[in-house]
């Protein structure tokens, strides 16, 4: 994704709607099972290369319905013009608010939608892995965040300290590669492969695998062997 190396200064117009370091942290950590939701997310109309910056968060809704609504409600939203609009979401959208994408993507046809996740919410309930789905298949681009959205989002959206502008607090890669594993197997209708328990009394999250023989067979071997949990297969002579 294209890089944008401009820090918060002073005249910049998105400061004041910019989060916290802190809030980054707890909201998009993939270890965290936060119950909830932070989007940030940009808007670009027409053909303009200006993006429009801002976050939400869930309230008695949740935070893609607040989003939805918020944007249509905008004097300034106009269905007729093509718009581009990306959400990073710290959660996968749930079943319910997959088809209210859904129903808002199909009433205005000239907007497209980009969703980057940090984790994957319930992804055990077949309702939400078939809201996933459906959204893939009515075209909506769904991806887990990976380094590069990480420091996109850290430029872009978190009012960092001075100097500290490519000081993002780093994951690792193996826990964004478990939830990109685990959102193939969505996809392509493969049963569940991640397993994931909390132990409360230290705050620890545990990430585990369980694969079967249509794990290996449909999902390329880079990606298998990017969590670090399965080794290189080795053909004996």
């Amino acid at each position: 994704m294209a890089s944008e190396t401009a820090g918060p200064s002073a005249g910049d117009p998105t400061l004041r709607r910019r989060i916290e370091p802190w809030e980054f942290e707890v909201f998009f950590d993939p270890r965290e099972l936060r119950r909830e939701t932070c989007l940030l997310y940009e808007i670009q109309w027409g053909t303009s290369h200006r993006r429009w910056r801002k976050s939400g968060k869930n309230t008695t809704n949740h935070a893609e319905v607040n989003f939805i609504e918020k944007l249509t409600s905008e004097r300034q939203f106009c269905p007729s013009v093509r718009c581009s609009i990306t959400w990073f979401l710290s959660w996968s959208p749930c079943w319910e608010c997959s088809q209210a994408i859904q129903e808002f993507l199909s009433q205005h046809p000239n907007v497209t939608l980009v969703i980057y996740v940090a984790r994957l919410y319930y992804h055990m309930d077949q309702r939400n892995r078939q809201g996933l789905r459906d959204l893939v298949n009515s075209g909506v681009t769904i991806q887990i965040m990976s380094v590069p959205e990480y420091c996109y989002c850290w430029r872009n959206f978190v009012n960092f300290p001075p100097g500290q502008e490519a000081h993002w607090l780093r994951y690792q890669p193996q826990w964004m590669a478990l939830y990109e594993l685990e959102l193939h197997c969505i996809i392509l209708s493969l049963p569940p492969c991640l397993k994931i328990s909390r132990r409360c009394q230290k705050q620890l999250t545990f990430f585990g695998l369980t694969l079967q023989n249509c794990h290996y067979q449909a999902i390329p071997p880079h990606i298998l062997l990017a969590t670090g949990l399965v080794l290189p297969f080795v053909p004996w002579r």
